[in-house]
């Protein structure tokens, strides 16, 4: 009897599996299926991937409640949002090969949509800071043009919409100490450590 559940709810889960493939297949062809998304797992947690048709525009840690990004991602882009890991393989393989050291450049188009104005700015910015490399808070303010926007630049990094893919986690303070983290003060540290090393 056992055994006769089991078979039905595996044979459920697959049929389950193929209709959401159907799914995404359809809306793809369809060109209905504005946000993707999937989740890897890395060693700074669970991430989650989101792109629209544009590129890369949401990568969450795990402690940011992917479910209320999720959310996010349907009140300022669009509702029509659906587990797609097809459209987010591309980026889930570089991510794989960061953390396994084999790559230090992402090579992925980016949908900078959600950082608007100065938060913009730094985000485009921080794009330039090479892997290994460090920038104070105040030498990001300063290239950007606005020196005295020390502040404004430690909460831009915070609402980067793609960290690890565009490298917030670069940018620490004067004295050299790591400084907040969306991930995490110990993901920052683990960033930091992976491309020193």
């Amino acid at each position: 009897m056992t055994a006769n559940i089991f078979d039905e709810l595996h044979a459920d889960e697959e049929t389950l599996s193929r209709l959401h493939a159907r799914l995404e297949q359809a809306a793809e062809d369809d060109q209905i299926l504005d946000v993707a998304y999937r989740t890897i797992d890395t060693p700074v947690g669970a991430l989650l991937l989101a792109a629209t048709t544009v590129g890369v525009v949401r990568v969450a840690y795990d402690i940011e409640d992917h479910d209320a990004v999720l959310t996010r991602l349907a009140d300022a882009v669009s509702p029509r949002v659906l587990r797609s890991p097809r459209r987010l393989e591309s980026v889930a393989r570089q991510i794989d090969e960061y953390f396994a050291k084999r790559r230090t450049t992402f090579d992925v188009p980016i949908d900078l949509r959600l950082a608007k104005g100065f938060r913009r700015s730094v985000v485009e910015h921080l794009r330039d800071i090479g892997y290994g490399h460090r920038e104070s808070y105040a030498t990001v303010a300063a290239a950007i043009g606005h020196p005295r926007a020390v502040r404004a630049v430690g909460t831009a990094c915070a609402h980067n919409p793609v960290p690890v893919v565009v490298p917030c986690h670069r940018v620490v303070r004067s004295d050299g100490s790591a400084g907040q983290y969306v991930g995490g003060v110990l993901a920052k540290s683990a960033l930091l450590e992976l491309e020193a090393g």
